[in-house]
């Protein structure tokens, strides 16, 4: 059974650029949006299993100040307060570095937020969580013994690929517009497909890597998925 779409919840749905042009247009607030956000992964989230950590008051910390900036005339960017959210194995400031690992979850937390992270907020966009994924992405199925198998959003009995199965199922489910994931040998482009979204391997090298646990430093890129597109664009140029 596939997950339907919630009409009655603000922001559920938008794809990023209707997010971003809503938001920057003060029609939606960040908040608003960041709240209808969490709301969808409260719904849902117990069968996607897509996500392994919710930073709700920092990503509600973020979308105030996006709109104070925003009702003092500053331009806040191409992604204003469109939700997103990382595979575990992206650093995000206050929490340990997982890479799907049970040992890992012992480091210490991180201290800054990986590159990729911080590009997007600087665009706008705000950091909802971080996403399950195959341990130390050496999967392709979307299988976690730690955390759980992430769930396929068409049809939840099914798999997600992986090994960022997480940032598929987040995006294919609606929990999130715009998700990053990372590739090897596929772990991207599998997720992308079973999830029915856009995945994108970059060349290597095109985005920066600073902040995330590597697998192959020499064949690891990292990417976004997105549901159109024109958001892949929207979040690859930014």
């Amino acid at each position: 059974m596939s997950l339907q779409r919630d009409p009655d919840a603000r922001g559920d749905w938008l794809s990023a650029s209707q997010t971003a042009q809503a938001v920057a247009n003060r029609k939606l607030s960040a908040l608003d949006a960041v709240e209808a956000t969490l709301k969808r992964i409260a719904a849902h989230d117990g069968v996607l299993n897509a996500f392994t950590d919710v930073v709700a008051e920092r990503a509600r910390q973020r979308a105030r100040t996006i709109d104070a900036a925003l009702a003092r005339g500053d331009n806040v960017g191409p992604l204003a307060g469109v939700p997103f959210a990382v595979k575990n194995l992206y650093d995000i400031t206050g929490l340990p570095t997982r890479a799907g690992s049970k040992i890992n979850r012992d480091r210490p937390p991180a201290a800054r937020d990986a590159t990729l992270i911080t590009r997007l907020e600087a665009a706008g966009a705000v950091l909802i969580g971080a996403l399950n994924m195959g341990e130390y992405a050496y999967d392709f199925t979307g299988e976690n013994i730690h955390d759980g198998p992430s769930r396929n959003p068409h049809d939840p009995t099914r798999m997600t690929g992986g090994s960022s199965g997480g940032s598929g199922s987040a995006v294919g489910g609606g929990l999130v517009p715009l998700a990053l994931g990372s590739d090897t040998n596929g772990s991207i482009r599998v997720p992308a497909s079973f999830c029915g979204v856009f995945g994108l391997k970059p060349t290597y090298g095109r985005l920066s890597r600073a902040g995330s646990f590597p697998f192959v430093a020499s064949l690891d890129h990292l990417g976004p998925f997105a549901r159109s597109v024109a958001d892949m664009a929207l979040a690859y140029d930014s």
